[in-house]
């Protein structure tokens, strides 16, 4: 009887998190519900903080752009050198360059005085609302990660019996392994966007675990997503089911974080829980708007505890990188960018100007990059599945012709894609672009009006030298692994997002991601006319127009000024 209850528990959470989808589709006549206006005086407070629990400041960065490592050989997991040790200067690091500020930005008024002053972070977010929470857990405790302070605090000290301490080496991990997990407070997002915040949510978790991978990377490091690791426990954990937090707190994701290569793929053990908790989580709104769907998404994509803890050594379907060299021109050769620079400058767009075009190599070389490979930093704190491949509205790329292109991410994308999209897409491989790179041309013709259409008229999509709409395998991957994949799926496009963010910086532009867009204007465009695939997420890549009344500052400049 019990597998019976179990089976049809899964099946109402299946048809909770598919309608769940449903209802929060916006369209050309009705968008997704939300309250339709800004509640200003219940803005949510962007900084969650634990009053009462010891605070850990972390050392600032490193800025210097001539000791960091070339974001190439991050990309490729190839750092020279031994990896850094496990210490406070390599952990400030290491947040420094996931989850951290990256700058203040200010507007002033006629009078000169400042207006509006607001925060960025190195991970993007949808509206800038940070619903993502970083979390450490290692021999000293459970800390949670204070971005505005750049400091860790202590939330869950361990106790002092056998067995009732973090340690890495019982858990099978090096030693000065640590654990590292992801949490959302959907009430960030809810407070603007309302029944399709969690959407939103999942897409920031993907940026934030790609994000955290790569600043891993950075040091030498190998951060992967722990497969098995059941919601329930994970939240007892992190101490987000104890029920004293004012707003609701989502776990999402845990990774193991090891000094060097990784070990192997299984843990021995689970850590234990904090035997006392410190500090009362800080109210973010004085009044809430309630929105029961998103709670009850959150309910349905709640994963089960698996037997084991591990961590897959590669990613499904990786394909081997390389094979540029037929992309004629420099952009195949080594860049000596560095990472950190990189990293913490990426910027959001908030317009493109409508003109700046891309080269072919180039354009190649920022797809490749897209693709998994078994040593991908980003895509392995993500998890192992490859299943969001890329529909492309190219404008202005030199050397291919304006159209609608694919890029497959994994073999098997190619016929499935085929044999869901329309009919009379030509499936040509384009002149000049390497046989190593899965890109083939459906149509031609001006697709900006298209683009800024489907995107909710947003003229940010015609306006790039392309815009991207990320599809992914959706009911058969939901029937197989069951509703919590659905969050997974969404996470994957965040993760492919975090990687155009920074690969755009890499070419001298500047990427935006957009969540407001008509799903199924698009799977009607496209000829999708079940839900094999759906439009999870939309992207533009293009030459940013900067606003001259915005004023930028360092992140901790009361800390030592212009240092971070």
């Amino acid at each position: 009887m019990a597998g019976i209850d179990h089976g049809t528990a899964r099946l109402d959470a299946l048809a909770t998190i598919e309608a769940y989808h449903e209802v929060t589709k916006h369209h050309v006549r009705r968008y997704a519900r939300s309250l339709g206006w800004l509640d200003w005086p219940n803005q949510p407070d962007p900084f969650r903080r634990y009053m009462g629990a010891p605070l850990r400041p972390l050392p600032l960065p490193s800025v210097r752009a001539s000791a960091d490592p070339t974001w190439d050989a991050v990309r490729a997991d190839r750092v020279p050198g031994p990896p850094a040790p496990v210490a406070e200067a390599s952990l400030g690091d290491f947040f420094g360059h996931s989850l951290a500020l990256s700058a203040w930005k200010q507007a002033r008024g006629p009078d000169g005085l400042v207006v509006s002053r607001w925060p960025l972070r190195v991970n993007p977010s949808s509206g800038n609302l940070h619903p993502t929470e970083g979390w450490l857990i290692d021999a000293d405790g459970v800390h949670h990660y204070a971005a505005a302070a750049h400091a860790l605090e202590l939330r869950g000290s361990w106790g002092d019996g056998p067995g009732a301490r973090f340690d890495a080496s019982a858990l099978g991990l090096p030693a000065g392994s640590f654990l590292v997990a992801v949490s959302s407070i959907p009430w960030r997002e809810a407070w603007k966007y309302g029944e399709r915040a969690f959407r939103y949510c999942q897409h920031d978790a993907g940026h934030a675990l790609a994000a955290l991978g790569l600043a891993a990377a950075r040091l030498g490091w190998t951060a992967r997503r722990l497969e098995g690791v059941g919601t329930a426990e994970l939240a007892a954990l992190l101490g987000l089911d104890t029920g004293d937090g004012p707003e609701f707190e989502h776990a999402e994701a845990l990774l193991a974080v090891v000094p060097g290569p990784w070990p192997g793929g299984r843990l021995r053990a689970r850590p234990p829980v904090p035997s006392r908790w410190l500090g009362q989580a800080n109210r973010l709104s004085r009044e809430h708007h309630d929105w029961p769907l998103v709670a009850a998404a959150a309910a349905a994509v709640a994963e089960p505890a698996g037997l084991d803890w591990e961590a897959p050594a590669a990613c499904a379907g990786a394909r081997a990188r390389g094979g540029l060299g037929t992309c004629a021109g420099a952009s195949g050769g080594p860049r000596a960018l560095a990472a950190g620079p990189l990293i913490r400058g990426r910027r959001s767009a908030v317009a493109m100007d409508g003109g700046t075009t891309l080269g072919l190599p180039a354009f190649c070389r920022l797809l490749a990059a897209l693709l998994p490979a078994a040593g991908d930093p980003a895509l392995r704190a993500t998890g192992p599945d490859v299943d969001v491949a890329l529909i492309l509205l190219v404008h202005r790329v030199d050397g291919l012709a304006p159209g609608l292109y694919a890029l497959c991410r994994a073999p098997d994308h190619e016929p499935d894609l085929r044999a869901a999209l329309r009919a009379d897409f030509a499936w040509e491989r384009p002149d000049g672009v390497p046989a190593t790179l899965p890109l083939y041309r459906l149509g031609t013709g001006d697709l900006r009006e298209t683009a800024r259409q489907v995107s909710c008229g947003q003229a940010i999509a015609a306006d790039g030298v392309f815009s991207a709409g990320l599809l992914a395998r959706f009911a058969p991957v939901l029937a197989q692994r069951g509703p919590g994949a659905w969050a997974r799926l969404f996470q994957e496009t965040g993760a492919v997002g975090q990687l155009l963010y920074l690969e755009a910086e890499a070419a001298g532009l500047r990427g935006t991601g957009i969540g407001c867009f008509f799903d199924d204007e698009v799977h009607r465009a496209l000829g999708l006319v079940d839900r094999r695939w759906q439009s999870l997420y939309h992207f533009t890549v293009g030459g940013p127009v900067d606003d001259p009344r915005l004023q930028s500052e360092p992140a901790y400049a009361e800390r030592s000024e212009g240092t971070a």
